[in-house]
């Protein structure tokens, strides 16, 4: 293969995190908005199964072995693609402003 044809495709991805989904789509749409006003392309949000986290409590300290409290907790996933970033959109991602219960991975 010729040293023209193989170039390094270089593509940032970007992993959002939480426990509610309202703020995590409000977040991705907001991480889109800023990455097509610097006229580039973007694939997703791609929904990402949710982790579902299930504790099992007893309600008495001692005694009552069949009284017991069940609580979860979602954790709901996205992932954002962006292909062949320019050094604009990777500043204005470090500079958006996110709400808190946002967790935000990004990998080049």
């Amino acid at each position: 293969m010729p040293a023209s044809k193989v170039e390094t495709q270089q593509k940032i991805r970007i992993k959002i995190k939480g426990y509610d989904y309202r703020i995590l789509d409000n977040s991705c749409k907001q991480i889109i908005e800023t990455v097509m006003r610097y006229g580039s392309e973007v694939r997703g949000p791609i929904p990402l199964p949710t982790e579902i986290h299930r504790y099992t409590v007893n309600k008495a300290t001692f005694v009552k072995k069949d009284a017991r409290e069940q609580f979860e907790i979602r954790i709901h996933k996205r992932l954002i693609e962006i292909p062949n970033p320019n050094q604009k959109i990777i500043e204005a991602l470090t500079n958006l402003d996110l709400p808190a219960g946002v967790d935000i991975e990004i990998k080049m």
